[in-house]
């Protein structure tokens, strides 16, 4: 009696990559490892595996749903052809390939229990996985070797604000002030010298001054007692 049975499968590809591959002759060969020949129209036959697969395409849905008929060289002439149905749902490892196998001569389990998933989904896995490593390589040696970052320098000291300088330029112009003032103005210490020196020097000057009052005063009295001398003698 025919039986049903559903499987599912994360494959490595977008669901419209498979839907490609899969109505694609030399894409369906690829991707399974048997030659194929298949279409994108409703209607068309198809086969693969070498001709081991033969059916029809009964139903497309572009990027989501493939519903194709199905019988194997195994299959009597009693037996009428089953149905495959696969239903593609994207994913973030890739897509979700759910599979209803329905019309299954009772006689045929061994599609259920391994034949998919050896002929099928294992080789499909492998397929995508190396176009997306190849794809990846390809980017990378197209891609340009990004610049190499400049040398790091020493950060550079803030410049002093004007605020800054102007106060610094008036400290030193106060103190420039200051030292020519202190220069500028004697101590009290040599003020005290000074007038000192003064003292004792006035002195010096009245003395100096009597002498010559006294030199003059006895050269005077010298020359009029020559004059009276003189007159005494004649």
């Amino acid at each position: 009696m025919p039986y049903t049975f559903t499987l599912t499968a994360t494959i490595p590809a977008s669901p419209e990559d498979i839907y490609q591959a899969w109505l694609d002759s030399i894409g369906h060969s690829e991707m399974t490892g048997g030659e194929a020949t298949t279409s994108d129209e409703v209607g068309a036959e198809v086969s693969a595996w070498d001709g081991y697969i033969s059916g029809r395409n009964l139903e497309l849905v572009s990027g989501e749903r493939i519903v194709q008929s199905w019988r194997t060289s195994e299959f009597g002439d009693e037996d009428e052809d089953s149905v495959i149905t696969v239903v593609l749902q994207e994913t973030e490892d890739g897509t979700l390939l759910t599979l209803e196998h329905s019309n299954v001569p009772d006689e045929h389990k061994s599609y259920e229990q391994g034949g998919w998933q050896s002929n099928y989904f294992e080789p499909m896995a492998a397929y995508f996985t190396e176009l997306k490593e190849d794809a990846e390589l390809k980017q990378n040696i197209a891609a340009p070797a990004a610049p190499k970052p400049p040398p790091k320098s020493a950060p550079k000291k803030p410049a002093k604000t004007a605020t800054k300088q102007s106060a610094k330029a008036g400290r030193k112009k106060i103190a420039g002030k200051a030292r020519r003032h202190a220069s500028a103005k004697p101590s009290k210490r040599s003020a005290r010298r000074k007038a000192s020196s003064s003292k004792k020097a006035a002195p010096k000057k009245s003395k100096a001054k009597a002498n010559a009052r006294a030199t003059t005063a006895r050269t005077r009295a010298k020359s009029s007692a020559r004059k009276g001398a003189r007159g005494k003698r004649r």
